[in-house]
């Protein structure tokens, strides 16, 4: 029978990498920006849309159909270290690195897939 501690580093090893990734079209330098609790297999599923033509970003999907995958670079720019908790829920954290990376690399307009978020005050 293993022990606690024996649990918790069989635990940290079956965790796939998480964090924020980047996908960067080498020609212009856009961006998009993203964050995963399994960076690989979120790289997979991007490929995959993409290579499909049924990605949710249709000017990057634009880009890679004109321009083809090799043009394209699939990067980590973060990790988040597992915690000793099986439990713990990476949800938050992960929103708040991505947010960082967002607000650091202001991947807009010219810079990157992104869509600016507009707040909608509504006034009675």
């Amino acid at each position: 029978m293993l022990t606690k501690k024996e649990l918790i580093k069989q635990y940290k090893q079956t965790l796939q990498p998480m964090g924020v990734y980047q996908i960067k079209n080498l020609s212009n330098g856009k961006i998009l920006i993203g964050g995963s609790a399994n960076i690989p297999g979120k790289f997979n599923s991007h490929k995959f849309q993409l290579r499909q033509g049924v990605h949710m970003n249709k000017e990057l999907q634009n880009d890679f159909r004109q321009l083809g995958e090799e043009k394209f670079a699939f990067e980590v720019l973060d990790t988040l270290e597992p915690k000793e908790d099986p439990k713990y829920n990476y949800t938050d954290d992960l929103k708040t690195l991505e947010e960082m990376w967002l607000e650091k690399l202001q991947p807009y307009e010219e810079k990157g897939y992104h869509t600016r978020k507009i707040a909608y005050i509504h006034i009675d």
